[in-house]
This record gives C-alpha cells, structure tokens and sequence, in this order.
C-alpha cells in the first residue's frame, strides 16, 4: 500500500531537482546525468545499501522500488546492483553525490524549498524518510537499523558542516569566498564500464575545504595502524620525487625511475586505504594533476566480447588521468590457457595508454603476494613498468585490537575492561590461526558489527537507558 505522504515528498523533491537543473544546467554536466536521474541513483544506492535478506523473495522491495522511485527491476538485478553498487566499505562515511551538488547550489544562493529550508535539508529529510519506510516493509533488523541511524547521523553532520542543516539556512559558513570550488570537476557516477570514479577527498566534485598539506598528509600516514614498512617504503618513494622535482626546477637531469607500484599482501591490510592516501600525496607533490582514485578489478576492465574490453578499459583510464588507477586482483586478467578470455587485451591497451599519459597517471596493482609476482612476470611490458613492490604484512593481534578500538571510539563505542580484555585475547586468536577466510581489518570491523548487534539486543529492553548503556559493550556483547 502506497504511503501518499512519503510519494509525494519524493515528487516534490525530484520537482526541486529538476528546478535546480533549469536554473543551472552546468552544474551537474561533468557527471552526464540531471539532478534528478542523479537523487534517483542515489536513492537506488541508498535501499540497496539498507536491504537485508529475510528469506522472502524480495518481491515487497521491488515494489517498494517502483511505487516510489519509478524503477523497475528483477530481484537479480536489485541483487547485483546491491553488491556491485552499495556494498564499498566506505558507503556509510560518504555523502551521496546529489548531496554535494545541492549543497553547492544552497551555498552560492540558490532559492529555498517552500518551507524556507536549504534543498539540502530537504534531500537529507527525503533519505531518512524513505529508508525508514524501506526498512519496515518486512520486520526490520538491528542492523538496517543501526545502518539508518548511522547513515542519517552522516548527512546530518554533513549539513551542519556547511551551516545547512537549520532551517533558516546557511549561517556562519555563507561566505563562499573561503571555500575552494574546484573548477575542472570530474564524473562520480558510474560509466560504461561500471567504475565509480572517487575523488580522494571523500568523492568530490564540490571541494568545500582547503587541501591537505603534505605534512599534514604525511601525519595521517604516519598514524595508520601497523604498516611499519609500508610507511618506511612509501616515505623513501615520496622523499625521491621530491629530490626528483628539486633537480628538475634546477635544470638538473632526473633519475630514471617508474612510480607505478604493485602492491602485494593479503585482503583488508590497508591497500586500498594507502593507495588513496598517495593519491593525494602525488597531487600536492605536482606528480599527478587531481589527485582522485579509481579503484576497479577485472570485471570493469574486461567485456564478454570482442573489441569491447579495449574501449571499456580505455574508458576507465581515461576516468584516472591526473590521479591513480588502482586495479584490485590484478593477476585476474592473466587466465593461462584460456584462448577466448579477454583479459589479455584489457592488459595490452592499458600498457599502451600508461605509455600515452605517462606524465599524469600512475597505476598501482594489487593482489596476493605470490600471484602478483605471477602476473607481472607474465608479461615484458608490465614487468618493466611494474618494477617496485610495497608488501603489507598482515596485522598481529595487538594491531588489529588498536583497529577495533579505533573503530569503536569513531561510532561512540567502547569496551569495559572485562570487554577489553576478551577482545585483545580473541583477535590475537584470529591473528595467529590466520584461517583461510581471515581477513585483517575487515576481521575486526566485522566482530565490531556483530558485538553492536548484541549489544542493541542486550539493552533493547532496559526501561531506562543510559548513555552509558548506549555506549558500553560489554562481556556478554563481545563473546563470540
């Protein structure tokens, strides 16, 4: 049954989008979408990221889909634009590319809503509303809703950074002459080939703060978890670019060198992480021109037919030119033996084009250690290119308690010291057994999420909750 209320905020929200689009058809032309197909993305995005399995068919969510957002898909097409789209380990930290563009218009001026709120307000009130609706169409699990109020939390925050998010408008931050637009914006949104281009400033094509230095970059690598020779590595490559730049403003000849890397480890140990960190490193030091990342893997590099791999992976290097391409599972595109696989192809055209933009991108590739060995020495070209390796070990126990104290402390949380000390005795268990499905970080951002799940059922029935009851996890929440 339609909730008309809710059917018509989102008519009259896409209406405003539509009125933003007429007044300023250039804002949103670098992503090639309206602001209107731009919410509607983002909305698809948003549910996708909220939909939790309860064993029905789904049917209730498509037409949850449709009703309201005028979209029609099968459950497998909702299932792989779910995973494909909404499942980024970062999705819950990032404002919706639609946000970033009305805020934007709020700041330079634009007209209100009809309530005399900013259009931002009323976007980020629309996502609330609608997830909430979304969330109750079956019964609803502690963690849709932990990952609703978490997500609201984000936007409000958000708005409140630039002085949206009360309803007389901007107030102290209306001074736009203080806030660096950038002027060459780039496309966020998903192209043919299905990568989502990333600025490395948290997705930005609206640059609303000053950018980092590079001390102040450097700090931040600095203060990463473990990594201790990542960061030792990374600090040498860093140290010769400079000595690299100093000798060129001199007119001195500069060492022959490539600063393409591969890097090798196990998954969820801070590869992706860094690789966006020195993104922005290459930009403050001149090497590269934006400093944006795109993160993709073999499925947005190579097509199912032939001569498509060559203009889709074009397509996604063209999208990291002035930044990083970061290709994921990089030993992927090697299958041996394999005539109609086109993964070679996709290698062969992205060699040529590093070549042709050798002065503004850089790409790393990624994987497991013993097969990325495999996969450059698969080739003369990419070993040639590919000739310098940062290893991530794999995190002790200690480091991956520092990791789940740190998350904890970001979401408000923290640990008794019964809760404490399990916590460091389990996750040096995981680290030393090192399963097959072991995962690093992702281990203890994981056990993180299943010890607030029992935490919300523990204290879900007190009649009197405190901060204190909201905050702590306890013994019983942390054991596994």
């Amino acid at each position: 049954m339609i909730d008309y209320t809710l059917k018509n905020k989102v008519d009259a929200t896409f209406k405003m989008m539509d009125d933003i689009y007429n007044s300023d058809p250039l804002l949103t032309q670098a992503t090639g979408m309206t602001c209107r197909e731009m919410l509607k993305y983002n909305l698809l995005q948003f549910v996708g990221f909220l939909f939790e399995s309860d064993g029905t068919d789904g049917r209730l969510e498509l037409d949850f889909i449709r009703d309201y957002l005028g979209t029609i898909m099968s459950i497998g097409q909702f299932l792989n634009f779910k995973y494909g789209k909404c499942m980024d380990n970062n999705f819950i930290n990032t404002p919706p590319r639609v946000l970033l563009y009305t805020a934007k218009y709020d700041m330079s001026g634009g007209v209100k809503a009809s309530t005399g709120r900013p259009i931002s307000k009323e976007v980020v009130e629309l996502f609330k509303d609608l997830g909430t609706a979304f969330i109750a169409i079956n019964d609803e699990t502690v963690t849709e809703v932990a990952n609703l109020s978490n997500y609201g939390l984000m936007l409000d925050n958000f708005l409140k950074q630039y002085g949206l998010y009360f309803t007389d408008g901007i107030s102290n931050k209306k001074n736009s002459k203080s806030k660096n637009y950038r002027k060459d914006t780039k496309s966020n949104t998903p192209n043919k080939a299905g990568v989502i281009k990333q600025n490395a400033a948290a997705e930005e094509d609206l640059e609303l703060e000053p950018e980092e230095t590079l001390e102040q970059l450097m700090e931040e690598l600095n203060t990463l978890v473990g990594l201790k020779s990542v960061k030792q590595d990374l600090t040498n490559l860093i140290n010769l670019v400079k000595i690299r730049k100093l000798r060129e403003e001199r007119g001195m000849k500069q060492p022959d060198i490539t600063l393409h890397l591969v890097f090798s480890g196990n998954p969820g140990t801070g590869k992706t992480t860094v690789a966006r960190l020195l993104a922005k490193i290459y930009k403050v030091l001149g090497v590269v021109s934006e400093g944006q990342l795109v993160e993709v893997d073999r499925s947005g590099l190579v097509a199912g037919y032939v001569g498509q791999t060559a203009t889709q992976t074009a397509e996604v290097v063209e999208s990291a030119i002035g930044g990083i391409l970061f290709i994921d599972e990089a030993y992927t595109l090697i299958k041996s033996g394999d005539e109609k696989d086109f993964g070679q192809e996709a290698v062969d055209t992205l060699l040529k084009l590093m070549e042709d933009n050798r002065d503004d991108l850089i790409v790393i590739v990624a994987g497991y250690t013993d097969k990325m060995e495999e996969f450059v020495n698969s080739n003369p070209g990419l070993k040639s290119r590919f000739n310098k390796y940062i290893f991530f070990n794999d995190y002790s126990g200690s480091e991956l308690t520092e990791i789940f104290n740190n998350m904890a402390k970001k979401q408000e949380y923290d640990t008794d010291k019964e809760a404490g000390e399990f916590v460091e005795d389990y996750l040096t268990k995981k680290a030393t057994a090192h399963e097959e499905n072991f995962a690093n970080a992702r281990e203890a951002r994981n056990y993180l999420e299943r010890c607030i799940e029992r935490q919300a059922t523990r204290i879900v029935e007190i009649e009197n909750i405190s901060d204190d009851d909201l905050r702590t996890l306890t013994l019983p929440d942390v054991s596994e």
